[in-house]
């Protein structure tokens, strides 16, 4: 089996929380079977998993970077980010490339900020 890779899952700097990119990656650890929607709903899952790990929900997301390995399956995408995300909506960057887990489609990162109030 492969090492941990030398990340955090997330890191502070001060109220900002810098959220490693999420791959669709099952309990078992292994990158799920499914087609670009099955695969962004379980990242996205991941990622919601992380921010609530620190006192964090979706809405405290204020930026996501996300890679997809097929610009056709843009709109797929989309249509499951309007699912975990409300208006007004994180801004974004979304970059079509492939990724290191092979069988994956799709990998999201995220910056939140926690209101001190």
């Amino acid at each position: 089996m492969a090492s941990k890779p030398p990340l955090s899952p997330v890191r502070f700097a001060g109220s900002t929380a810098y959220i490693s990119g999420q791959l669709p990656r099952g309990a078992d650890g292994k990158i799920i079977a499914g087609n670009m929607q099955d695969q962004s709903r379980q990242a996205l899952a991941n990622l919601a998993a992380v921010l609530k790990s620190e006192g964090l929900q979706l809405s405290d997301v204020v930026k996501v970077t996300a890679w997809i390995t097929d610009v056709d399956a843009m709109a797929d995408f989309n249509l499951v980010y309007r699912e975990y995300f409300a208006e007004p909506y994180p801004t974004r960057s979304t970059i079509v490339s492939a990724l290191v887990a092979p069988d994956a489609m799709v990998e999201i990162e995220a910056i939140a900020y926690r209101d001190s109030q």
